[in-house]
């Protein structure tokens, strides 16, 4: 399921790429770039914790690499925009990462991430035209 979620991505990205090459000049395009680019790696870091949770009984600090990794990403795209829908997409992820890492720092070996996931998939959609 989780590599489906990053086909897809990389296939909404590609079609991006086409529409918004076609669609605005240089400057918007570089920051819709900067939006897909970030989407894409957000999605990876989520996969990433999907798959840390699942082996949480092995290395719970894989998680919490994740949340980090997650984070990183969110600060960069935090600081390129100024859209409205995917600030709030982006305070929406920051929230259920904060959240997750707390459940984890308490000892829960399997945080629900379902916000998580969600607002990544938001993000996803606002970053595509």
């Amino acid at each position: 399921m989780a590599s489906r979620r990053h086909r897809r991505i990389a296939l909404a990205t590609a079609a991006t790429l086409l529409t918004l090459a076609t669609a605005v000049g240089c400057a918007g395009l570089d920051k819709a770039l900067d939006c897909v680019r970030t989407a894409d790696a957000i999605a990876t870091s989520v996969n990433k914790l999907q798959q840390a949770v699942s082996n949480a009984s092995e290395d719970i600090t894989q998680a919490s690499e994740s949340l980090d990794e997650i984070d990183r990403e969110l600060k960069k795209l935090d600081d390129t925009t100024d859209n409205a829908d995917l600030s709030k997409a982006v305070d929406d992820l920051q929230t259920g990462v904060t959240d997750v890492r707390k459940s984890i720092e308490a000892g829960d070996a399997t945080p629900d991430i379902t916000p998580v996931t969600d607002a990544a998939t938001e993000i996803g959609k606002v970053c595509s035209p």
